[in-house]
């Protein structure tokens, strides 16, 4: 009889244990393969239905995106020990994006950054777009791309996870010239990257200058005047007390602009009028080749950020106009450099200043460009 109990408990254990290895094996399956989850997250005042679509890797690092805009609404990745923990500032709900957003992870466009007076000129034709940065246009005008529903298309391979989302700006919008049909990818790789694939046509002559415009923190709170940050340009782009460009491309070399090696944001930081960065940095590099931009680092977490990007500049941005105003996700409450912004991009004001690489887009050709954020440890 102890025999036949003994061995009915070997049985048993045995059975138990095959039954819980395999029911690890698979929660550890289900929570470490790529995978895209698609969620209602409100609709728009005229009543288009907004999704919220989950990217996850075999990693598991995960990237929330909206076709309201194009937004990145979170991105969660581990830190050096592995905790996971959300890495963009953004809202819990969709309303807040609609009213109160400072751009917060959003695709930028038609032109991203400024335009001098809310004006440019093609062929000789002046064109008056709408000003909402006083007398200038910011990020597109009132209503830029980051202002509308975009339609989306599901993306699953080898690369990653990913969706395709597509926008036709109609002539005139804001302002701006021609039916510009604008393709931007998001693609979720299992390398922790962030891949952001641009593609772009129009009818008539335009300019265009596309960004992402995700605010960064590293540490998940608080400030980020610890994080260190290297910048790969020699030179940046000066800017009067409007934030318009001079048409001056001086060295960094001895400023406090200098990022060319490892610097903690906060050590030299201005707190005067524009109470922090906000620059566009000439990136060395050939023109449209990809190029290491800018580098991050947090020592608190470990995390890391590496830019990289075939366009001519980084607009790098401390988040100097964040005040205090905005309850962030999860009741966060989010100051002035709670974030940082790598915007890779033409020069602001570009179509005013000729000697700065052109934005302008003709008929037949086809706009293409690449930034890539990548996140990791050390």
């Amino acid at each position: 009889m102890k025999n036949i109990i003994r061995n009915s408990a070997m049985l048993l254990s045995g059975m138990l244990l095959i039954f819980f290895t395999f029911a690890c094996s698979n929660l550890f399956k289900s929570k470490n393969k790529m995978d895209i989850k698609k969620e209602l997250f409100g609709k728009t005042a005229d009543g288009k239905q907004v999704f919220l679509y989950t990217l996850t890797n075999i990693k598991g690092m995960t990237v929330k995106i909206t076709n309201f805009g194009g937004i990145v609404t979170s991105i969660i990745v581990p830190d050096k020990k592995g905790d996971m923990g959300d890495v963009v500032l953004g809202f819990d709900s969709l309303a807040p994006y609609f009213i109160n957003n400072p751009h917060f992870g959003a695709i930028i466009g038609r032109y991203g950054n400024r335009i001098a007076k809310a004006k440019f000129s093609i062929d000789g034709k002046e064109y008056h777009l709408v000003a909402n940065d006083n007398q200038n246009t910011l990020h597109g005008g009132i209503n830029g791309f980051d202002k509308h529903v975009w339609d989306v298309m599901e993306k699953k391979d080898t690369a990653g996870v990913g969706l395709q989302l597509t926008y036709v700006s109609k002539d005139g919008e804001e302002g701006f010239p021609g039916n510009l049909k604008t393709i931007v990818t998001y693609t979720l790789t299992n390398n922790n990257e962030l891949k952001i694939n641009y593609q772009a046509e129009t009818d008539k002559p335009t300019v265009l200058n596309l960004t992402h415009h995700s605010y960064f923190n590293l540490a998940c709170h608080g400030d980020i005047l610890k994080h260190q940050i290297q910048i790969n340009a020699d030179r940046y782009v000066i800017v009067d007390t409007n934030l318009i460009p001079t048409g001056e491309l001086p060295s960094v070399k001895g400023s406090k602009y200098d990022f060319t090696r490892m610097m903690e944001i906060g050590s030299r930081i201005d707190t005067g009028f524009h109470k922090g960065y906000d620059h566009c940095y000439v990136l060395n590099g050939k023109p449209g080749e990809m190029v290491e931009a800018a580098t991050v680092y947090d020592p608190f977490s470990g995390r890391t950020l590496t830019v990289y990007t075939d366009q001519p500049g980084v607009q790098f941005y401390t988040g100097n106009f964040l005040d205090g105003s905005l309850q962030g996700k999860n009741e966060m409450v989010y100051d002035d450099h709670n974030g940082f912004c790598l915007e890779t991009q033409h020069f602001p004001d570009s179509p005013n200043h000729p000697q700065f690489p052109s934005t302008l887009l003709r008929p037949g050709e086809k706009f293409h460009s690449q930034t890539i954020y990548k996140f990791g440890t050390k």
